[in-house]
């Protein structure tokens, strides 16, 4: 007679425990909610009695990702109290550390594959392509907006410049990019950085529309210029700021 044999299946296994894992801080953090609602209204749910402070008038649903995984939060909605819950700061806080992170890694090349992996490995599920996208687009508003924003530092005397050459992946297709960049000290002696604008190469012309839009937002008062020698830069200073010197 033949013994039966006993197969595990270990990813099944591992399924159901960070199912059971996830379930338990579910749970957990709901019943912290309660507790949280009863200490404010200084009643429990339904109980009646004179310090009561509020009034309980439902819930509404809250998703949030945890090292556990996605878990859904039955937040207590109160009238005559206001309910700010510690435990929804804190995890706000922690989605915001989040987006940084997901945004740091990409715009530090790594692919969105990658990002996908690491974000499982690290907060229990992935995040998908679109959420990555989405939050680029955030980044990008917010660059833009630091790049166009208007020079207020008063005039700027003394201007350091430079061609920075960076990889960058066109279609599947890597190539040289220049990107330009100026620093400046005001007349106070703080040094600030004016910009920073793709130039695909160092010549007369990218320098040119470089200096005309910086010059457009307000850089202004300019006696030194600093940089290399080179010529595409040099013939664009003496255009655009003839009084400077190089």
């Amino acid at each position: 007679m033949s013994e039966k044999i006993v197969q595990l299946n270990e990813e099944v296994i591992k399924g159901q425990l960070k199912e059971l894992v996830r379930g338990s801080v579910e749970a957990t953090l709901n019943e912290l909610l309660e507790q949280e609602a009863e200490k404010l209204t200084q009643a429990a749910r339904y109980e009646r009695n004179e310090a009561r402070q509020g009034y309980r008038s439902g819930h509404y649903d809250r998703n949030l990702t945890t090292t556990s995984g996605d878990v859904t939060l039955h937040v207590p909605r109160l009238k005559g109290v206001s309910f700010e819950t510690a435990i929804i700061e804190r995890y706000r806080r922690r989605e915001s550390s989040v987006e940084e992170a997901l945004i740091e890694m990409y715009l530090a090349g790594v692919s969105v594959r990658r990002v996908e992996d690491i974000t499982e490995a690290l907060w229990g599920s992935k995040v998908s392509p679109a959420t990555i996208s989405e939050l680029n687009k955030k980044a990008y508003v917010h660059i833009e907006d630091w790049r166009n924003r208007p020079l207020q530092g008063g005039k700027y005397p003394y201007v350091y410049v430079d061609g920075i050459y960076l990889r960058r992946n066109l279609g599947g297709e890597y190539e040289n990019v220049a990107i330009l960049v100026a620093i400046a000290v005001n007349e106070d002696g703080y040094r600030e950085v004016l910009g920073a604008a793709e130039g695909m190469k160092e010549d007369k012309a990218s320098w040119v529309n470089f200096f005309q839009w910086r010059k457009g937002r307000g850089l202004d008062g300019v006696k030194l210029i600093v940089g290399d020698k080179c010529l595409g830069m040099l013939e664009a200073v003496g255009e655009v700021f003839p009084d400077a010197k190089y």
